[in-house]
Formats: structure tokens, sequence, C-alpha cells
């Protein structure tokens, strides 16, 4: 079993007990909001960076806070990748100002950290302005933190990421001055300790657009649960496997002797695999299509399934409701679009209903869950895609690992 990771609480007392200037920390949060026009469409991410930063203030800790934004080429300033949006939110959501700092390298970073008072937050400019930052560059980690007292990384989302601010600078300080922030620590409660020694029954449900995507974790689940629930366009793929007729729906052909392989270890290990029974098609991938419901298993030649239908939704939700511990990564089918968004609705209600811990995933099915009002209802909603995706799968993720190090 993998040592325990470093928290806020295991930081040594004495970096916030001294009669001298109060500590300074740098903090690796992930701040990667969705922006239109230059605004914030959505500000979870934002929002989960709070009890941390107010933690760190409460400590009377001199804050150093610092993050990415969009896919800035890594050659300087893009005005539209600016954190200049970010920092004013999160200035509202904290009710005290947050400085940007556009030119930290340039301005000298010694110089920014020896000015910070107590309490302050300094805001570095989007990280990927610096091809250092996804490169993992090592003199750019120790320019980043010299002067800085002690490492928090709080952005869950990018810790399947080596980047500079994600380990390199994390190795700039000692074991004992590296920790998990608030957010980490929820997430690994839930992504991790969670499925150590679940309760039984313990129910995944899967789905989203392709096999190939979530093929290591399909494995695990195999081990790992008693239920496991498959819908989206990867269904068509497990349906064609077993001879059902799947009209125009998306196939991964290359992929079918993979999925015979996930049915015969789940078949090993005792594991329920359901499948749509029921759909609802459209003659053509068209955001306009009309839907047309198909009351049996196979679908015709001149249809493709597009969301799974009621008879497949009640089967589904009857399997969560008794289950102990409920996980769920990946749309019922394309829900983006209202006359196809009922599948993935009803698995949203089923979750929101279960007296288990239910546990979202991230990505769209994070996405999902918050369209339908239902993301306070269930114990917890991921703030990582493809991290929450690798941690389910057993994998160590570099961003974790660092924090791990000499800790047991």
């Amino acid at each position: 079993m993998a040592p325990k990771i470093r928290t806020l609480e295991d930081l040594p007392s004495s970096l916030f007990s001294g009669d001298g200037a109060r500590p300074a920390a740098f903090l690796r949060l992930d701040l990667n909001v969705p922006l239109k026009a230059g605004k914030i469409t959505d500000d979870t991410r934002i929002r989960a960076a709070i009890p941390t930063l107010r933690w760190l203030m409460e400590n009377n800790t001199r804050i150093i806070a610092c993050s990415h934004l969009g896919r800035p080429k890594g050659n300087g300033a893009e005005p539209e990748f600016s954190m200049a949006p970010v920092g004013e939110r999160l200035a509202e959501l904290l009710g005290k100002e947050v400085l940007l700092c556009p030119d930290f390298l340039e301005d000298g970073f010694g110089r920014i950290v020896s000015g910070l008072r107590e309490g302050q937050i300094i805001l570095l400019e989007n990280l990927r302005f610096h091809k250092e930052e996804q490169a993992g560059d090592r003199d750019f980690a120790r320019k980043i933190s010299q002067g800085l007292d002690f490492y928090v990384n709080d952005a869950f989302g990018t810790c399947h990421r080596a980047d500079a601010s994600m380990v390199a600078v994390a190795e700039c300080f000692p074991p004992e001055k590296r920790a998990a922030g608030l957010l980490i620590r929820k997430e690994m409660e839930f992504l991790e300790d969670a499925f150590r020694a679940p309760q039984a029954p313990v129910t995944a449900i899967f789905g989203g657009s392709k096999v190939s995507d979530k093929i290591p974790v399909l494995q695990k689940f195999t081990q790992l649960s008693n239920n496991m629930i498959i819908g989206g366009a990867m269904a068509y793929t497990f349906l064609k496997y077993l001879g059902h007729d799947v009209g125009k729906s998306r196939v991964e052909e290359d992929k079918l002797g993979t999925v015979g392989d996930i049915l015969k270890a789940a078949d090993a290990r005792r594991v329920k695999i359901l499948l749509p029974v029921d759909h609802m098609a459209a003659e053509s991938f068209d955001e306009k299509a009309m839907p047309v419901q198909v009351d049996t298993v196979g679908i015709p030649p001149t249809l493709m399934g597009l969301d799974i239908g009621p008879k497949t939704a009640r089967l589904y939700a009857d399997a969560i409701a008794t289950s102990k511990v409920v996980v769920w990564n990946g749309p019922m089918g394309v829900f983006e679009w209202p006359q196809f968004e009922e599948g993935t609705k009803s698995i949203a209600r089923a979750m929101a209903d279960c007296r288990g811990t239910t546990i979202v995933g991230g990505g769209d099915s994070a996405a999902a869950i918050t369209q339908f009002g239902l993301a306070g209802e269930v114990s917890h909603v991921s703030t990582g895609g493809g991290a929450s995706m690798e941690l389910l799968e057993g994998k160590e993720l570099p961003g974790i690992k660092v924090l791990r190090a000499g800790h047991s």
C-alpha cells in the first residue's frame, strides 16, 4: 500500500509559530477555468481553491499562487490566456486583494517574495507562457521557488502531469515542507481510499464515446466492482462483440478483441456487466436530429444510437440504488443535445438518490451532473478528468508521488 500523502496538518508547526517574518508558501492551484470573450463561464475550480487559500491566510502565510490557463504555446504572453480575470474572481470570493504578477522572472522573483506582506496573495501570470513549465525544467523551478518556505499543491486536475510546478518545484523543498491542499486531500479520500476495502456491492458506470479511452480503468474495475454499467457510444462496441446489430452506431472495430477480454475477465470474477437493452437513436449525428425510440437491443441499419432508452435507464437505476459505492465516469449519450439528454440525466438522478457513497469522476460526467443541478446531491464530484481516471486505474500520479516522499 502506498504511503499517505502529506497534508497541511503535517507541515512543521515551527513554520507558523516563529517570532520573525511569517512563512511564504508556493501554492500550485488548478485555476484552468473556461473563458468566453475574456469572461469566466464556470468558476467551479476557483471556488474549489478557496478552502486551502483561507487555511493559509488564517495561518498568516504569505502566498505566491500560480496555475496554468488554456493552452498557450509557451513562447511568451498571450493576452487571451491571461490570469487577470481569474485573479479578479479570486479577490471577489476572498474579499481580499489579489495582486497579479505578469513578469515574475523578469522582475526578479526574490524581490517579489521579500516584498510580500503577511496574509498577502500574489498570483503569478500563466505558468504556461513559459515553455519550461511543461518541460519540467529544474532551473525554472528553482527560480520560482527561491526565498519561499514551503510548497503546497492543490491542483488535483494537473497531478497526472510532471510539469515544473507540479514536481520540480516541490523537489526544491525537503519532503517535510511539501503538502497537499484540502482539495487534493478530499479527492484522494474519495478516489483512492474509497476503494481500499469498499463495502459491496460496488458499481462502476462508464460511458463516453470510446472504449479505447477507458481500457485500463475498465480492466481495473473487473477486479474492484460487483457491477459494471456501460453506456454511451462505447456500449455499441460491446454489443457488436456480442453479436447484436448496432446499425450506424459508432463502433471501434479494432477494440472488439479487447472488449472480449474485458467481458471474459468480468465473467471469471462474477462481475455483472449491464449493457443497453433499448436505445434513443437518429438517422444521423446532427444536433437537430429527430429522436427515434428503439425498443430492442438491436438497432436497425438506418439508425445510430445516441442515448440509452427508458428500459435501460430503469435497469441501470435499479443497480445503482442497491449499491454501497458507485463511481461514474462518462455520459450515457449526447447529453449536450436536449433530445438525447435523458439517459445521462437518469444516471445523475439515480446517483443523487443512492444512499451509498457516490463519486462522479470528473470530465463530462461532472459537467453533466452540474448541468442537471444535482452536483450537491452526491458524495463527491472530482475536479480532475484525466487525473481522476488515472488514479482510478491505480496509477501513481507524478504530482501525488512527490507529496508521499519520506512519509509513511
